[in-house]
């Protein structure tokens, strides 16, 4: 049994992977095959005795659609370790701006055409119900060839994709969102052609004047939209693969027969000895064997303070040596690191949500043939028996009228404008107050979040070490003179901690004294002398461990240093991540809309506890790797809780993907802005609580709109039909068919525009 993750060449929607989906499981040989909407990739399991990748490949290739076995290009991410994975990205990446391009030369022809017709539609529909409005300058005849004219480009040029869903319609049973407005398109594209080009088919059938040109190059403009935002959204999707993969160093040190030897990444194997020296990045992941050091392990744990190390400790490939060179022996390599499941977690995890528009693509698979169906039935029934009560040109007038009628006002226009007007206004509004939204997805699932989780540090604190205590140990030392000695000192040093006491002596505009022999001490702290005075800044001992100040300070998650001069400990300094300004009153506004708060972080509990009490959340979860994150999460959503992840670290973004919503502070890390559905500008997490009222308005008026287009419909088919006629004589001329999906096409947008008289 062969498993494989194919790219799939062709596939736009839901729809398009329920059709990929229940053609290749129906070939004998194919196990099992999971489609993946939003990376655009499968997991494919065959037996190749039985059927082969070409074989199945023919199956869908009729339908538009084939896979590409990622495996033999060097895409299958997880399976490689050198650069092939970095120029197949790049090639895929290539590839789809060029599509993209495509896309948007074709947007940006129609929509100013389908804004201008669709503007000249309601005003011609607006002057025969108000005289004072002018009545446009060009006669019919003359509106009919312009339009005539547009239509075909749109339809012919623009319009294939739609064009071509008719015939895999037709040809293979295979219906999508594309057959839908294919054959309402083309349906009022040829009758409009038909009375336009040849009169006496015009006085044959006693059609009236009006066209529906207009009505075919606004539904095409508008629905090409949605296409290119769609694909647009998914390359900023990939982005976050594609910064993962640049996380990996591209070549190591090794030790061999006593020599340094420079190797490319990809020959690196399982036991050879790495050299790792100050400020390189640790190629691949092993066990240290010889040295001691620090090393800067945010991108896995999110925590600011790097982590001392010494023989016999892990380390991370990827992660940075901040001070002290050591040799380690190589323990996992290629799709064994954590960064290559990392990767892959995110990969897995991009396509597990629906968009929201996979409803409109279910509802057009019953919808198409039903529509077809009662339009043909209606004109037969016309021809049949409306023969017994009027003449037969009459009967077939009324029925052809009735047919068009149908197929115009069943258009779905309004259905397909419901969810992107609504989305536009919707995005542009959290834009003004710096929610930045990905997709229509982030807006529809946020509504519906009834669990935050919380990364700690850079989410709800400020991310970065700060100066909380300084305690004098004598009473000669004051904390003004344990600053100056401590800042003076540290301000040689690279260290985060030393930075932050730096910063704080500079804060509190201390004069800094003259430093000399300073030396850093592994694993110890620094060391230096001041005025002949020897001044040792260090940790503590283990003997000061029992220390009722130090384990106060270290019982609220503090970093402790004891400042020491001439061998007498001085006084201690604790260093702590503070909580960010308002993150207390964000966390109150979620507990008023009855949302649960967790916090979930790599810091040890102590810390993580003493954050979590200060702020108010429910529950804390720490000392967690990034696979653990994006587990408790899965555990989550089993649960029945709908949740949503905000964070700002690498190594939150499997968890940001898994999620339903993934949120990203603006101050954090590129990949967890682009693995998030949703940004915070600034890192507001007030902005997060005006997320969700934004997104429960947002989707409250689509709901609105959906209604009002599925509403024209069930009213408006029935009239087109005829079927009012013999009782009451109404009947639904094309002309009003045309204003009908006008109607629902104003009111779907007036109702998403008052989005923007929303405050939140």
């Amino acid at each position: 049994m062969k498993t494989i993750s194919p790219k799939i060449k062709g596939m736009h929607c839901a729809s398009c992977a329920s059709i990929i989906t229940s053609r290749i499981t129906a070939l004998p040989g194919v196990k099992k095959i999971e489609v993946n909407v939003a990376t655009e990739k499968a997991s494919l399991s065959f037996d190749e005795q039985k059927i082969s990748l070409d074989r199945i490949n023919k199956e869908i290739n009729k339908l538009g659609y084939r896979l590409i076995d990622s495996t033999e290009t060097g895409q299958n991410l997880p399976n490689t370790s050198n650069g092939q994975s970095h120029l197949s990205a790049r090639a895929d990446k290539e590839e789809k701006l060029k599509e993209l391009a495509s896309q948007k030369e074709k947007v940006q022809f129609s929509l100013p055409l389908s804004l201008l017709v669709f503007g000249l539609m309601m005003w011609d529909i607006a002057s025969k119900f108000f005289t004072s409005l002018p009545v446009l300058p060009l006669s019919m005849e003359m509106t009919n060839i312009i339009l005539m004219i547009l239509a075909s480009i749109m339809v012919f040029w623009i319009g294939q994709p739609f064009l071509k869903g008719i015939v895999r319609f037709i040809r293979y049973r295979a219906a999508n969102m594309d057959t839908l407005i294919g054959i309402g398109v083309l349906t009022a594209y040829l009758y409009s052609a038909a009375i336009t080009l040849f009169p006496a088919v015009k006085q044959l059938l006693k059609a009236p004047d009006y066209t529906y040109f207009d009505v075919t190059i606004v539904v095409i403009g508008f629905v090409l939209l949605g296409k290119y935002l769609e694909a647009k959204s998914k390359i900023k999707t990939g982005q976050a693969i594609e910064r993962l993969l640049g996380l990996q160093a591209k070549t190591a040190l090794l030790y061999k027969n006593g020599q340094e030897v420079e190797t490319a990444i990809n020959e690196v194997k399982v036991g050879d000895i790495v050299i790792v020296k100050p400020g390189a990045k640790i190629p691949v992941d092993g066990t240290i064997t010889e040295g001691v050091s620090s090393i800067d392990e945010s991108m896995i744990s999110g925590e600011p303070i790097p982590v001392d190390k010494k023989i016999g400790d892990q380390v991370i490939g990827s992660t940075i040596n901040k001070q002290g060179t050591f040799k380690f022996v190589t323990t996992k390599i290629g799709a064994d690191t954590m960064l290559a499941q990392i990767i892959k977690m995110v990969e897995e995890a991009q396509g597990s949500k629906a968009p929201i528009q996979e409803m409109a693509d279910k509802v057009s698979r019953i919808f198409v043939p039903i529509v077809l169906i009662i339009a043909g039935m209606t004109l037969l029934s016309w021809i049949l028996i409306g023969n017994y009560f009027m003449p037969f040109s009459s009967a077939l007038s009324y029925g052809l009228m009735a047919f068009v009628g149908i197929l115009v006002i069943a258009c779905p226009c309004a259905l397909g404008l419901a969810t992107p007007t609504a989305i536009i206004v919707g995005v542009g509004k959290g834009a003004e107050y710096g929610i930045l939204i990905k997709n229509a997805e982030g807006l529809e699932k946020l509504s519906e979040i009834d669990t935050v989780v919380f990364d700690k540090t850079g989410t709800i604190t400020k991310g970065s070490p700060e100066v909380t205590d300084i305690i004098s140990l004598t009473a000669k030392t004051n904390i003004s003179d344990s600053l100056q000695l401590a800042g003076s000192i540290e301000n040689l040093s690279e260290h985060p901690l030393a930075q932050a006491i730096a910063a704080k002596a500079k804060e509190e505009k201390i004069i800094l004294k003259k430093v000399s022999d300073f030396e850093a001490l592994e694993g110890v702290g620094v060391r230096a002398n001041i005025d002949n005075i020897k001044i040792l800044i260090r940790k503590p001992k283990a003997e000061e461990a029992v220390n009722s100040q130090i384990k106060n300070l270290q019982s609220q998650g503090k970093t402790v240093v004891v400042l020491e001069a001439n061998g007498q400990s001085l006084s201690l300094i604790a260093l702590s991540d503070t909580v960010k300004d308002g993150a207390k009153e964000a966390i109150a506004d979620l507990h008023r809309k009855k949302i649960k708060t967790i916090m979930l972080t790599g810091d040890n509990q102590i810390a993580a506890s003493y954050i979590a009490k200060q702020v108010n959340i429910d529950e804390v979860i720490a000392e967690v790797m990034p696979q653990e994150k994006s587990t408790k999460i899965k555990a989550l959503q089993l649960a029945g809780r709908k949740v949503a992840m905000a964070g700002d670290g690498i190594n939150d973004a499997p968890a940001l993907v898994q999620s339903d919503v993934g949120i990203a502070m603006a101050t954090g890390a590129d990949i967890a802005i682009e693995s998030a559905t949703i940004t915070l500008l600034k890192g507001d997490l007030h902005k997060l609580s005006q997320a969700i009222d934004l997104s429960r308005t947002t989707m409250r008026v689509i709901k609105q709109n959906l209604f009002w287009a599925f509403f024209y419909n069930i009213i408006g088919i029935p009239l087109a039909a005829g079927i009012f006629y013999p009782l009451f004589g109404l009947f639904l001329n094309p002309i009003f068919a045309g204003l009908a999906m006008a109607g629902s096409s104003l009111s779907v947008v007036s109702n998403s525009l008052r989005l923007k008289l929303k405050k939140i």
